[in-house]
């Protein structure tokens, strides 16, 4: 994999199991190798480089542009599906629908709760699950 070719960078929780599915799915599709996906339990000297520390990349999805912002939430995944033969649309129907804002309602939602799930006391396991 050249390089060259990456357009962002994800930073994804690899030991949540839904989390894990949906990145496997992504990674399938992404023939043309335009994401590095980077498992953060598995890689979390990768957090400090991007500016994020545990608690912040466990309780949202992250990808950092080419050009170093970070990007959060359902803006990540909308910068994820402009990479992915396949979701280009889905990125473009929310964009053009101004889904995100109602998109991020639900998101922030449903992250809460499975980082209330997955981590404890404040604290998060990064260990994998089997």
């Amino acid at each position: 994999m050249a390089d060259s070719n990456i357009r962002l960078t994800t930073y994804y929780d690899g030991g949540c199991p839904l989390c894990s599915k949906e990145i496997a799915h992504y990674r399938r599709i992404d023939r043309q190798h335009q994401v590095r996906w980077v498992d953060l339990t598995k890689a979390p000297e990768e957090l400090a480089k991007a500016g994020l520390d545990t608690e912040t990349a466990m309780r949202r999805l992250h990808v950092c542009a080419p050009d170093g912002r970070l990007i959060s939430g359902v803006p990540a995944f909308i910068a994820i599906w402009q990479q992915l033969p396949g979701y280009r649309w889905l990125a473009k129907f929310v964009q053009t629908m101004r889904l995100t804002s109602a998109l991020e309602w639900g998101y922030v939602h449903f992250a809460d709760w499975r980082f209330r799930r997955r981590c404890n006391d404040t604290v998060c396991s990064m260990d994998t699950r089997s």
